[in-house]
């Protein structure tokens, strides 16, 4: 049995507060045909599950929410539940495969059983076939995600073996059995809080230091938690999805990078904004100089950590400067934005306040966790993901894999979401929306696409000069 951490059970309790949101995170891999028949892939899946031991473990919330939930292993795992199988009907382009991750996607995951699915969808175009994995947010964030990615599939055209399966199936624990263990963890939050200042008292310019990074990060944020101006961009949300994408070359970007100044990063957040602001221009809205801010996901693993399936983010907030038409003053705003942001230290406040969570009475938190989220989110806009993905190219049983989309879940307010994800040259941008609201979506994705052509325009333009 593993208890979730703070940060993991947030997501659940956010989930358990909205029933419109589902907290589930997902992609599209896009392998070259034929499709593996039904069989062949449950056969090479089940070779691959001893790696990913959550994948047989189920959620069990504690009796009266006395502690976090806990990681149980579901005696009645049934692979074949898990995994299902689809036909895109024809032409099998983008917009079909769109509409069915906007499908799968609107639906939550029944926590009765362990918290993925994967999609096998046939007809693609081209007599290409796509996977679409599906997986709650309390058991990967998007570094372990990818992850996920190398353990089940191939870095060769020859599958791998299949793994050695040496695990035993516990019970599931008895409810009176988790509320006395949870009642224990809460019993021994004083001696964590010892060890804790203990640690500090053993080191005190480091803990000094550790509070001053945190007090001025909290006094650098306080002002960027204003509302937002209002736009279309924010509002109610329903519990179905719209979902598309767009495209770019990893080496355009990174010769806007090189030419213009800054990071991969920038540069896509540059022309993301450039999208949004198309948008708003479409829906006949002038985009202000406050309009999008965006929360920032940041991971704090260290390398060789991408393999531990639980998350490990903090977050920022940006300022993005929709309201610039230039597309290089744009992305020059973007880089003094995200700069100032890494000077503040802001990201140290997330990463402290997820780790207050291990020192705190759990149904206070979630009570708070509850209390913020049934009020008006009107601070956050956007979420904008980028995680790097594999730099080789991975097979499926045999089958290249030729593209990987992304999917990031919305919430509360915010109507939009995107996650960045690069594989093997390309960068793709997904584009969540609620349904409802966002019957335009399309514009975005295209709006991006014309802001890294806009950079990429002047960045040759700069080459000459």
């Amino acid at each position: 049995m593993d208890r979730l951490s703070p940060l993991d059970a947030l997501f659940v309790d956010a989930e358990d507060q909205d029933p419109h949101t589902s907290m589930a995170i997902a992609s599209i891999a896009v392998f070259e045909g034929p499709a593996p028949s039904h069989a062949e892939f449950l056969a090479a899946l089940a070779g691959r599950l001893p790696l990913v031991p959550r994948y047989r473990q189920k959620l069990r919330t504690v009796p009266f929410r006395l502690g976090r939930p806990v990681w149980v292993d579901d005696p009645g795992f049934d692979l074949g539940y898990h995994v299902r199988r689809t036909a895109l009907p024809a032409p099998g382009g983008d917009e079909q495969l769109s509409e069915l991750m906007g499908r799968v996607m609107s639906q939550r995951l029944d926590r009765d059983h362990p918290l993925w699915e994967y999609w096998l969808a046939e007809g693609l175009a081209h007599g290409r076939w796509a996977l679409i994995s599906k997986i709650h947010h309390c058991m990967v964030d998007g570094v372990s995600g990818t992850d996920l990615y190398r353990v089940i599939f191939d870095f060769t055209p020859q599958p791998s073996p299949p793994a050695a399966d040496h695990r035993t199936v516990a019970g599931e624990p008895q409810a009176a059995w988790l509320a006395a263990q949870a009642a224990l963890d809460m019993a021994l939050i004083p001696v964590r809080s010892t060890a804790a200042l203990t640690g500090a008292v053993a080191d005190p310019g480091r803990a000094v230091r550790q509070i001053t990074d945190t007090v001025r990060a909290a006094a650098k944020l306080a002002p960027s938690l204003r509302p937002a101006p209002g736009s279309s961009l924010t509002g109610p949300i329903g519990r179905q999805r719209r979902y598309t994408w767009g495209r770019a070359s990893l080496d355009q970007v990174k010769t806007i990078k090189r030419e213009l100044g800054g990071t991969v990063n920038d540069v896509v957040l540059a022309a993301i904004t450039g999208g949004f602001r198309d948008l708003l221009l479409a829906r006949g809205e002038e985009p202000g100089p406050h309009t999008l801010p965006s929360l920032v996901p940041v991971s704090l693993r260290a390398p060789g950590e991408e393999d531990i399936y639980e998350n490990r983010v903090s977050a920022v907030l940006a300022d993005l400067p929709v309201h610039v038409a230039d597309p290089v003053q744009r992305l020059a705003a973007v880089r003094a934005e995200l700069s100032a942001l890494k000077d503040s230290h802001e990201v140290i406040l997330g990463e402290e306040l997820a780790a207050l969570g291990g020192y705190s009475v759990f149904p206070l938190v979630s009570r708070g966790v509850r209390a913020v989220f049934s009020l008006p989110q009107r601070e956050i806009v956007t979420v904008t993901t980028n995680v790097p993905g594999p730099r080789q190219p991975l097979y499926g049983l045999g089958r290249r894999l030729e593209e990987i989309i992304p999917y990031v879940p919305i919430a509360s307010t915010v109507r939009i979401g995107i996650s960045i994800f690069t594989y093997c040259g390309d960068v793709t941008f997904g584009i969540t929306g609620d349904f409802g609201t966002n019957p335009d979506l399309g514009v975005l994705a295209r709006g991006i696409e014309h802001g890294v052509f806009e950079l990429l325009t002047a960045s040759e333009q700069h080459t000459i000069a």
